[in-house]
This record gives structure tokens, C-alpha cells and sequence, in this order.
């Protein structure tokens, strides 16, 4: 049986592998042996976006995001213009080299000087004070295969 993790899971457990190269959202086949995640593949076509990010918090906290879900400020959720709603993403502050992952759930930021506005949660992982310059590296949607019992 295959499993699908949580955003909140995914996040945490992407968390850890953050020397990912940029890739698609689109997932591939399972390979590996199960409860083994995928690792984040290239996509040669794909490049990094680099920017000022935001972020926004407690004002919108249980609103209707986007994607239909209510924004959590302690997830590691964000907003983009244009990215395919459920993309993961990479962001790494260019001043301070700290970097999350986060899936996209929303459509922002409002402001046009800028390309990403992360949730509370994802900008307190990077330290950010207001507004960071960025790099956005766009990851493969993580997977997890678990084997529930005998075939």
C-alpha cells in the first residue's frame, strides 16, 4: 500500500535532506525499498528564482488559502504568483545561508518587489527579521512507500 506523508510530515522529514537540487513538482515512480523517501531530482529546465520574500502570520490564521486549506502560521506552507499550488520548495536566505522547505498552498505575495511570502513558522526557521532576499529552488514533491503487510 502506498502512503502519502502529511504536509506537516513531508516538511519535516524533506527538512532534513535540504542539499536537494532544484527539480520538478511532479513525482515520479516509487523506487527503493519501503519507507525510504525520494530524493529530489534535477530538472535541468528549471531554474532558481531570486528575490525578497515576506511573510505573513497570525492576521490570516484559519482563512481560506488557495488551495482550499486554512493557513496555519506554524506550518511551512508559503505563497507564489505563479507555482503550481502543492509545489515544494526550497528557500535559502542569501544573507544568513539558512534554508527551509516549504509547500506551496496559497497565491501572493501582494507586494510586486517581491516573489515569495512564507508562512510565520517557515520564516522563523530562517531568522528572518522582515523582508530577506531569497533563492527559491523548486524540489520534487516527496513520497514515502510503506509496506503495510505481505503482498
Amino acid at each position: 500500500m502506498l502512503r502519502v506523508l502529511s504536509p506537516m510530515a513531508a516538511a519535516l522529514l524533506f527538512a532534513t535532506s535540504l542539499g536537494a537540487a532544484p527539480g520538478n513538482s511532479t513525482p515520479e515512480s516509487l523506487q527503493g525499498t519501503p519507507g525510504q523517501t525520494q530524493e529530489a531530482k534535477p530538472t535541468p529546465t528549471r531554474k532558481a528564482q531570486v528575490g525578497t520574500a515576506s511573510w505573513y502570520g497570525r492576521i490570516f490564521q484559519h482563512k481560506k488559502t488557495a488551495s482550499g486549506e486554512p493557513y496555519d502560521m506554524f506550518q511551512f506552507t508559503a505563497a507564489h504568483r505563479s507555482l503550481p499550488l502543492g509545489s515544494w520548495v526550497k528557500v535559502t536566505d542569501l544573507t544568513t545561508d539558512r534554508s527551509v522547505v516549504v509547500r506551496i498552498n496559497d497565491r501572493g505575495p501582494i507586494g510586486r518587489n517581491r516573489i515569495i511570502d512564507l508562512s510565520f513558522g517557515a520564516a522563523k526557521m530562517l531568522a528572518m527579521k522582515g523582508l530577506d532576499r531569497v533563492r527559491l529552488d523548486v524540489l520534487q514533491t516527496p513520497v514515502m512507500a510503506e509496506n503495510l503487510g505481505p503482498h
